[in-house]
């Protein structure tokens, strides 16, 4: 067996509780041994895609249990893109929390760090979807301890909020899957896909219960209207290098749509087709509408990104909604684009709100302005789709893809006027902050009554040529992903092709590998 399947598990699973138990009380080694897992991590990922892009489907028989008795991992193009992916977040917001000091706003950042990669990565690699809700819960469990890094009533109480609401996801994960258990006998991935297909038609009513709550449950990961309405205040309130590593969670609600319903409930088995299909693409342009005009309308900066998150969000499920190669391909290059977008912004937001505030308002002008204004307009473009980054570029291979679907222009209409409101969006935030905050004529008087209004002496980052390098790193990202672009989408058409062909998982997971 290829043991490096299993490595980006293990590794922050015994890096976090080493943490804890040996370094509590030693933060700079905390802060070593947190980074060099992530390097470490980067270093597996990287490995793991070179092995995965010959198209082999590689899998990992935990105790050496065979399908689908056993535990098994998966190593294809999409679980290696996603791994991948994750690592290449990590380490600019790890970087960034010890840059700008807030893992030492409270206890076992770094442990709860780690723990979170593990959650997230396993979610992409599992084979099994009872350990998919497994993953879940080790996400739930340290996104929560995250949320309230640093304490405070207001998020405190978005953290609850998030917390009840995702165990409300939880509970309904354990509906979908007892259903289909009990309809199948099975969880693995692979042998779901072949006895699903298998059912007489007349006997698939509650299978189709089952795929329908299961897609319920990932609309809500994904924070697909109207089951978004948990985002904007749990991100807003959330410490944002925090909410920055949690561009990759929605995105792990969207990995779970698209390998599910290629693989088990896809477009060609006649016994759940268009469960998906039929109503995810008015749900999806619904919420990048939502989205879009929650930029417009927000009054503070970080519910200004979390609303971006939900309109790139939008865009990114309306191209998966179309469930065709072309359009899959489109949705992978626009995965990677709004993971690195969205997290850029929420550290620029971070930086923002530590020198003026939360409020978008015009008050006396922040150190390091000017650097923070163009890393806050490479953010604003690129989520907007505008050119010359890989925004625009995702977001012309989304509507490329969309020309096969009988409603394109209306999908057209709604990327194109909704990127028109969230340049107007993020242009009115950054001229208020940026340029308002330098008018010598604007000075209004703060209201003393409101806290908000009281802009307080920022406290300096500890390591601020860290912070601000993190951040590039994040831009180095976007700027690369634009020059790459072609070897970028090579790659997931590929992707595309090999989740359309789902055989070729089936029989490497169930026959061990051995054809």
């Amino acid at each position: 067996m290829n043991h490096w399947i299993v490595a980006p598990i293990i590794l922050p699973a015994l890096v976090a509780p080493f943490i804890i138990m040996v370094l509590r009380y030693h933060l700079d080694l905390q802060r070593i041994f947190s980074v060099a897992g992530t390097v470490g991590l980067l270093g597996i990922a990287l490995t793991l895609l070179a092995q995965a892009s010959g198209g082999e489907v590689m899998i990992y028989e935990l105790g050496n249990w065979q399908a689908p008795f056993g535990i098994v991992l998966v190593l294809d193009r999409l679980s290696a893109l996603m791994v991948l992916l994750t690592a290449l977040l990590a380490l600019p917001v790890v970087l960034y929390a010890i840059g700008s000091g807030w893992d030492t706003r409270g206890r076992h950042f770094h442990a709860l760090f780690q723990f979170q990669l593990m959650g997230v990565i396993g979610a992409f690699l599992t084979g099994d979807a009872f350990n998919l809700f497994v993953f879940f819960e080790v996400l739930l469990i340290a996104s929560y301890g995250l949320m309230t890094h640093g304490g405070g009533a207001e998020r405190l109480k978005a953290g609850v909020q998030y917390v009840v609401y995702n165990l409300l996801g939880s509970t309904l994960f354990l509906f979908a899957l007892g259903t289909l258990y009990a309809v199948t006998g099975t969880l693995n991935m692979a042998d779901l896909a072949v006895r699903v297909a298998e059912i007489p038609a007349e006997d698939t009513a509650l299978l189709r219960v089952g795929a329908v709550l299961l897609l319920l449950v990932f609309a809500i990961k994904a924070a697909v209207l109207p089951l978004h309405f948990w985002l904007p205040a749990s991100y807003a309130n959330a410490p944002l290098p925090v909410a920055a590593l949690f561009a990759i969670m929605t995105k792990v609600g969207a990995y779970a749509i698209l390998r599910m319903y290629t693989l088990v409930f896809g477009p060609e088995v006649a016994n759940t087709a268009g469960l998906a299909s039929d109503w995810l693409p008015i749900a999806a342009m619904a919420t990048l509408a939502i989205g879009a005009l929650g930029i417009l309308g927000s009054r503070q900066i970080g519910r200004l990104v979390a609303f971006g998150a939900i309109a790139s969000m939008g865009t990114l499920l309306i191209s998966i909604s179309l469930f065709t190669p072309q359009a899959t391909s489109a949705a992978l290059y626009y995965i990677v684009h709004s993971t690195f977008a969205t997290a850029l912004l929420f550290l620029v937001a971070d930086l923002v709100m530590e020198r003026q505030g939360r409020d978008i308002s015009a008050v006396k002008p922040m150190p390091q302005t000017g650097l923070i204004a163009a890393l806050f307009f490479i953010g604003a473009i690129a989520m907007a789709g505008m050119p010359p980054l890989s925004g625009f570029i995702g977001k012309l291979l989304v509507m490329d893809a969309a020309r096969s679907s009988t409603d394109y222009a209306f999908i057209w209409a709604v990327i194109l006027i909704s990127s028109f409101v969230t340049i107007v969006g993020f242009a009115r935030a950054g001229t208020v902050i940026f340029w308002k905050s330098h008018d010598a004529a604007y000075n209004p008087e703060p209201d003393p009554d409101n806290d908000d209004e009281i802009v307080k002496e920022p406290a300096p980052e500890p390591y601020p040529i860290v912070a601000f390098a993190s951040i590039f790193l994040l831009g180095i990202g976007l700027a690369a992903l634009t020059l790459f672009s072609g070897p970028m989408m090579e790659y997931a058409q590929q992707t595309a092709e090999q989740l359309y062909n789902p055989a070729e998982y089936i029989n490497a997971v169930l026959k061990g590998g051995q054809e």
